[in-house]
């Protein structure tokens, strides 16, 4: 194994940035997975296999990673011309897991499923079908029950007493989580009215992001030296509407004062136009930000992707609140922040940023990357999303209701820049 924690031969000197490890996934069905963490909580699992590739931390240990599921195995499917949100295995439930790279593998050492307050699964499904995709059974005929409790995780940090940090794409939301998985408290934007939840919810987030483009809240989130998280909006809010948030290229980054339990800043970020980033996509709604990764107290990556490739961009936070509580979190400002083509002429400090990689310019990097973690001074941790090796469409599983896996697996590789980000 070399220094990076990976496993396929050590880095040569380059002046360009270059994968000196990939490691796969071992393949762990989903039921045998889920049931070692709730006894009976899978019946049918479908014939798929674990995914974790919505984030990654690094633990305690060389060579080791907190990663993280979403909520579980899902697709689309159109029936009548209307797109089906899909669950493959309902009762599903997200779970922190801890790996360790070895070679060209990645074995599961543990993991830790989240629950609610009395101890049962938050599971994976949507909460509120004003605000959320309907969800469907896995060949799109059947309505399923929506719940309070469901989370759609995403962003992970760990604390230095153990709690874990994550986020959501549901609400959105910020979830505190104690070591053993209990959900210990969900902030939510102010106005959610979420009923029914079994732990605490608390209204705590600005109500701007009300305006969330659907499945596209919260996707990022990292710890700063100091005990502060920050947190990415996904995709543009859909303020005043959704042709422009879908058009929009300005997202906010929130940070959040754990001790104070509250927001204490609101970052104005404008991502590149998405044929910067993927010479292949037109649809500026395709890009979206998935990662952030702490380098110092006032600096972070930030990874703009479409589902083939990713770039990411070093940052210096400022001080102050930024936008925060100004008119451009008021949703009857015309044009509002979402409409802006020159923010600085506006008035509106945007964060600027420098390119540190680009990976699409890498051989070997794999598509969908949604995690990344710094390992020494210039090394990238990168996870890719397998989708548990889902597709859309009826043709995903067969005639007995077995997934057709669609062959991608879930990778950690290992980047080596020719130069330091940590100095």
């Amino acid at each position: 194994m070399d220094s990076s924690g990976s496993g396929s031969g050590s880095a040569q000197r380059s002046d360009a940035p270059v994968v000196t490890g990939s490691a796969v996934l071992d393949e762990i069905p989903l039921a045998e997975f889920g049931n070692r963490l709730i006894p009976g909580s899978i019946g049918d699992d479908r014939g798929v296999n674990l995914g974790i590739g919505s984030d990654l931390y690094p633990a305690d240990r060389p060579g080791e990673f907190w990663a993280l599921t979403d909520r579980g195995p899902n697709g689309l499917i159109t029936v009548a011309g209307k797109k089906r949100r899909t669950f493959a295995v309902p009762e599903f439930n997200p779970a922190i897991v801890r790996v360790k790279v070895e070679g060209e593998r990645v074995r599961v050492l543990g993991a830790v499923p989240i629950t609610t307050r009395s101890g049962k699964p938050v599971t994976g499904l949507p909460n509120q079908l004003s605000r959320d995709e309907a969800p469907f059974t896995y060949d799109a005929r059947t309505p399923l029950a929506t719940n309070p409790n469901g989370l759609d995780t995403e962003g992970l940090a760990r604390a230095a007493d153990g709690t874990f940090w994550l986020v959501d794409e549901y609400s959105p939301s910020l979830i505190k989580v104690s070591p053993k998985g209990k959900v210990l408290a969900r902030y939510v934007p102010e106005g959610l009215k979420l009923e029914g939840a079994d732990y605490p919810v608390v209204e705590a987030l600005p109500s701007i992001l009300l305006n969330r483009k659907q499945n596209r809240g919260f996707e990022a989130l990292t710890l700063l030296p100091g005990g502060d998280l920050l947190i990415a909006v996904q995709s543009p809010l859909l303020v005043p509407d959704k042709p422009a948030g879908e058009a929009s290229r300005n997202l906010r980054l929130l940070r959040f004062s754990p001790e104070e339990g509250e927001v204490t800043a609101e970052y104005a970020y404008r991502v590149d136009p998405v044929n910067v980033v993927d010479p292949a996509e037109t649809d500026q709604s395709e890009l979206k930000v998935s990662a952030l990764v702490a380098v110092d107290a006032k600096t972070v990556l930030v990874q703009e992707r479409t589902d083939r490739t990713a770039r990411l961009h070093r940052v210096t936070l400022p001080d102050g609140d930024g936008i925060l509580d100004s008119r451009w979190d008021d949703v009857t400002t015309s044009p509002s922040y979402e409409q802006t083509e020159d923010p600085a002429a506006a008035g509106i400090d945007v964060l600027a940023k420098r390119l540190v990689v680009d990976l699409g310019r890498i051989p070997g990097v794999p598509g969908k990357v949604e995690g990344a973690a710094l390992v020494g001074r210039d090394t990238l941790a990168l996870i890719n999303d397998n989708d548990f090796g889902m597709s859309d469409g009826p043709e995903a599983f067969d005639e007995h209701g077995r997934l057709r896996d669609s062959g991608l697996n879930t990778r950690i590789t290992h980047v080596k820049l020719p130069s330091p980000i940590r100095r």
